[in-house]
């Protein structure tokens, strides 16, 4: 993941960016939510490539994998 996300005090204040560039990985989701695809994040943001959010995408999927799921009372 190391190569895919990075944080740096002294870029975006530290907040997890894609990887050699200043886009938020928080944007990828603000764009996904809002009914963008992938493809047109990454036309509006072509600094970032689609291997980085496949990357990233594929990651959380397996993290989500191993989530433990409480049933809510």
């Amino acid at each position: 993941m190391s190569a895919t996300i990075t944080t740096n005090p002294h870029v975006m204040h530290g907040t997890p960016c894609f990887a050699g560039t200043r886009v938020a990985v928080r944007t990828l989701f603000d764009h996904l939510e809002g009914g963008s695809s992938i493809d047109e994040f990454l036309t509006d943001f072509p600094t970032v490539g689609r291997e980085q959010v496949m990357a990233l995408l594929d990651h959380l999927r397996r993290e989500a994998e191993h989530m433990a799921v409480v049933d809510a009372p």
